[in-house]
C-alpha cells in the first residue's frame, strides 16, 4: 500500500482544490501511529496511545 502513495502525481491530473494541507497529513499520520487495535476473542478494543 505504501507503494501506491509514494509516487508523485502528475500535475495535470491533480485537482488543486483537493490537495490536503501539510498539517492535515501530519495529523493523520500521527493519529494512525498512536492508534492500537487489540483483538481479544471476538472483541476489538481501540486504544489511543497518546
Amino acid at each position: 500500500m505504501a507503494n501506491l502513495y509514494s509516487e508523485t502525481s502528475r500535475p495535470e491530473r491533480v485537482n488543486k482544490n483537493l490537495v490536503p494541507k501539510e498539517e492535515t497529513i501530519r495529523f493523520l499520520l500521527d493519529y494512525s501511529k498512536a492508534l492500537s487495535v487489540i483483538d481479544y476473542n471476538k472483541l476489538k478494543f481501540e486504544a489511543l496511545l497518546n
